[in-house]
């Protein structure tokens, strides 16, 4: 198990945006790809995004056209940036692949006015 460290959460009004960074160490030279969850207070944990090994990219259909996930392989780094934030997005957001045994804490974001 590897903890990855999350970071770029915070408060921020409805329609902002915000830049959340996951930092795995060695991910992409093992070949994996990286997830994020969501989990606001009292939910489940519901996914997010993800991104694989060869660049494709996928999206829950709530964040659709608003979030965007991309990496760095040079620093071993997903991003998330997430534009057009609403209330509904406020959660404990986390990066993870446990296949290839990558988890983290999560960072909080909170979307009010």
């Amino acid at each position: 198990q590897v903890q990855v460290v999350e970071s770029g959460g915070g408060l921020v009004q409805p329609g902002g945006s915000l830049r959340l960074s996951c930092t795995a160490p060695g991910f992409t030279s093992n070949s994996c790809g990286m997830n994020w969850y969501r989990q606001a207070a009292g939910k489940q944990r519901e996914w997010v995004s993800s991104i694989r090994i060869d660049g494709i990219t996928t999206y829950a259909d709530s964040v659709k056209g608003r979030f965007t996930i991309s990496k760095d392989k040079a620093k071993d780094t997903v991003y998330l940036q997430m534009n057009s934030l609403k209330p509904e997005d406020t959660a404990m957001y986390s990066c993870n692949n446990p296949l290839c045994g990558y988890w983290g804490q999560g960072t909080q974001v909170t979307v009010s006015s």
